[in-house]
């Protein structure tokens, strides 16, 4: 669909959704409704197909994305964070006297721009198709090459690393002399190493060029390889001052041989033949032709500035279908599991749910293709957290069903109600989640942003699908009169009444002694317990063509001495992958050892993860201040739009989860990493979500003038909620649970975590977040019927409902 027609749908589906919300005529909200459902399925029905309609060579279908873009985790690929470094002056004489170099300007947005531009030709010489190369911050540059195989993504990295200061100096004439003693040295001149190939073997020595730059390389405008009389050669083409400066240099310099650096390093010195003018020339020599494309390449540099390799991650296009296949199980067996559960629970109403959350599916992959979002296996991870997050929002209206038909109120009018009474809980829930996901966006980076993207489509689209199309199914059933009563399960017998609050001291000592017990586990084990994204260090994934064992990989990789190097097996659904996590720039050390000692292993290269100390050293404060964040914007909402005491109880009941997860992730001798990141704030956002509800029904209470001690209002919210509780926690758990049995090794942790935070984050909208607000509002001399007396009954935004 062209940008037009999306335009054009976009404004007819936004004055759709205007017209339901601000209709009071149930039968024109019920038409409205129904042409908006269609309307926005179909639109994003072609969004995204035929993303999941593709056949492979021998005319089978698979499930691979066409119109959504995946990630380099799920297609394979390798990714470079690249650093450039800020260009050093000579010290002159006021500067540092023993010649030292010291740092010049700053990287300017021109240098970004430059560097861009000679990576993407570098990249362009493996002829991968769509490569993304895209600035990260002020100083580095991310380079993401789909589909590069393994025997390439060396070649690249080199490649990548001689983006560098390019210059061209003339050799002296008495090179040899000089380097061997027959003759004294000039100080004109200084010795560089020459490292270069040579009929394709290494060829290695040192040479003496002139110490300041005949040429600089940014007056190269063109450089590339081609086949010409003898045999392979480099044609090289200069802008207007360069062509000038070099006829200059070679009508004065015939004969002599002009030296190619890279980065203090001479990668050619070839002879100048003739005086060459017009600003083009050719090296021509004894090159191979791998050698003249490596060539060319280093000369495509108009850079200033030298970088460094901050980051590489790879993963074979193998550890990505497995991944695909894992995710897709996953979710298939988490969506079977909720709709199960929800159909015979609720029946028809469960029924009207499962509709309600296949629309929500549709709305999220088709926004993924719509915006162009890139999947990723965090991703994956997301929109199966989606399945779970889902339902809540039906959960909250069907309970709420369940009371106002309780009450002696018509179906409809119970329906109506319902939504009604329902939207202002959902929205708040809702909002909390949606803020820890923009917190996520805007401090994450790669996998984990795409994370929060569908975390943040799924909640939208689960709002939309609970509060519209099951409402409109429901006016449907009543209008036709197929819809005469609703018949649901209750998972709490009527009438029981637990006192949560009345043994508080008990649940928050027992509380507070497991996040003692987590904390100390957490020290203990660090830095041990802290993943490559934080402490740095290589990742490297194998799989073999024979069972290996870790005992064996140890063994074999003992004379190496590289410190310490942990080694697990990883099982996907029908993979098994050998995970060697090592020190700084030790992976290629370890593969090529491996393979020399267990040649008939076959091992294959699946994935490599490098992550220098500084990456990981900002990612480990980038994590920690995005939890700060977090809770900060939580902190502020919930005081808003509650008041403070409950702000301070939600607070702490959300470090009482996160502090738990970490510790018992942590003592179970898993390692934190950055997708981590992404299950604690999403932990932290679902703990919120899970409080607030509770805290809906608290207020509601002591608005509604309820007889009976505050104990008493806040003991009976809670168990009035307790089944939606239980529920929503209930469904979140098969979800997650079906990704922690099918998601593979890489969700694996994910999914521990997830299960860790449901149960800990259920455990404290009950237990620990209502004593807390108890505690606190009577700290100050208060109490909680007057902090919130001045506050109307309905305040925040709501969905309008017709009359009963």
């Amino acid at each position: 669909m062209s940008p037009i027609w999306t335009f054009f749908t976009g404004c007819v589906l936004l004055a759709l959704f205007a017209w339901y919300i601000f209709s009071d005529n149930d039968r024109a909200r019920r038409i409205i409704g129904t042409i908006l459902t269609l309307l926005l399925v179909a639109f994003c029905l072609q969004a995204v197909f035929p993303a999941f309609d593709q056949k492979d060579a021998t005319g089978q279908h698979v499930i691979k994305p066409g119109k959504i873009r995946l990630g380099l985790d799920l297609q394979g690929g390798t990714s470079f964070l690249i650093q450039l470094m800020p260009p050093e002056v000579e010290a002159g004489a006021s500067a540092k006297p023993d010649g030292q170099k010291t740092p010049g300007r700053g990287i300017s947005k021109d240098m970004i721009e430059q560097a861009m531009e000679a990576i993407r030709k570098r990249v362009d010489t493996f002829g991968v198709s769509e490569p993304i190369i895209t600035p990260e911050g002020t100083d580095r540059i991310l380079v993401q090459i789909p589909g590069l195989d393994a025997e390439n993504i060396q070649a690249a990295k080199e490649q990548l690393q001689k983006v560098a200061k390019l210059e061209f100096r003339l050799v002296s004439p008495q090179s040899g002399q000089i380097l061997t003693g027959q003759a004294p040295p000039d100080p004109a001149y200084i010795k560089l190493k020459e490292k270069s190939t040579r009929d394709g073997k290494p060829f290695e020595s040192d040479i003496m060029v002139h110490k300041k730059p005949d040429l600089t390389g940014d007056k190269v405008t063109g450089a590339f390889a081609a086949y010409g009389q003898k045999g392979s050669e480099v044609r090289l083409e200069f802008n207007g001052a360069g062509a000038k400066q070099f006829g200059d240099l070679t009508q004065a310099n015939v004969g002599r041989q002009f030296a190619i650096v890279v980065d203090n390093e001479v990668i050619s010195a070839p002879v100048i033949q003739d005086a060459i003018m017009g600003g083009s020339c050719v090296i021509t020599g004894t090159f191979t032709d791998k050698e003249a494309r490596s060539l060319a390449s280093a000369l495509q540099n108009p850079l200033q500035t030298p970088v460094r390799l901050l980051e590489q991650r790879s993963a074979s296009s193998t550890l990505g279908e497995a991944a695909i296949h894992s995710g897709v199980y996953a979710g298939i067996g988490g969506l079977l599991l909720v709709l199960i559960f929800v159909s015979v629970y609720y029946r028809f109403a469960g029924l009207v749910a499962i509709v309600g959350l296949l629309v929500n599916i549709v709305i999220l992959f088709g926004c993924l293709a719509l915006f162009g979002s890139v999947l990723t296996l965090p991703g994956i991870a997301g929109v199966i957290l989606t399945i779970g997050l889902a339902v809540d929002a039906n959960v909250l209206i069907y309970e709420r069903l369940r009371e106002e038909l309780a009450a002696g109120k018509s179906l409809p009018a119970a329906i109506d109600s319902a939504y009604g009474k329902a939207f202002t809980v959902i929205f708040d829930a809702n909002a909390t989640t949606l803020i820890t996901a923009a917190i996520l966006f805007w401090r994450a980076t790669g996998p984990v942003k795409g994370f929060a993207v569908t975390l943040t489509i799924g909640v939208i689209a689960s709002v939309f699908s609970a509060m519209i199309v099951t409402r409109v199914i429901f006016s449907w059933a009543l209008h036709f009169g197929h819809l005469k009563r609703v018949v649901m399960m209750h998972i709490i017998p009527t009438g029981r009444n637990f006192n949560f609050l009345g043994k508080a001291k008990l649940w928050v000592g027992a509380s507070v002694t497991v996040i003692i017990i987590s904390v100390v586990g957490f020290i203990v084990r660090y830095p041990a317990n802290l993943g490559i994204d934080f402490k740095g260090g290589d990742l490297l994934t194998l799989s073999s063509a024979v069972p290996v064992s870790e005992v064996q990989v140890r063994e074999a990789l003992a004379p190496l001495h590289i410190g310490e190097v942990m080694v697990q097996k990883e099982k996907s659904i029908d993979h098994e992958f050998l995970s060697i996590r090592s020190p700084d720039n030790t992976s290629d050390a370890i593969e090529k050892r491996l393979k020399e000692a267990m040649p008939d292993a076959g091992f294959r290269q699946d994935q490599k993860e490098h992550v220098g100390k500084i990456v990981g050293d900002e990612l480990m404060k980038g994590s920690i201040v995005a939890l700060c964040l977090g809770m900060l914007g939580i902190l502020i909402y919930v005081t808003m739009r509650f008041e403070l005491s409950f702000a301070i109880g939600a607070l702490v009941a959300l470090l009482h989860d996160v502090l738990i997860t970490i510790g018992l992730f942590s003592l179970a001798g898993r390692e934190l990493s950055l997708v981590m990141v992404g299950a604690i704030l999403t932990i932290a956002g679902y703990s919120i979500n899970d409080t607030i509800v509770v805290y809906d029904r608290i207020r509601e209470g002591l608005k509604s003038g309820r007889k009976g001690t505050i104990q008493e209002i806040m003991n009976a919210s809670i168990n009035e909620t307790l089944s939606r509780t239980l529920l929503t926690s209930g469904c979140t758990f098969l979800s997650v649970a079906a990704l922690f049995v099918f998601g593979g090794p890489v969700l694996h942790d994910f999914a521990f975590s997830m299960l860790i935070g449901i149960i800990v984050g259920t455990y404290s909208s009950i237990f620990i977040a209502s004593p807390i607000v108890l505690w606190w509002t009577g700290h100050k001399g208060q109490t909680l019927r007057s902090e919130i007396a001045g506050t109307g009954p309905g305040a925040g935004p709501s969905l309008r409902q017709s009359p009963a």
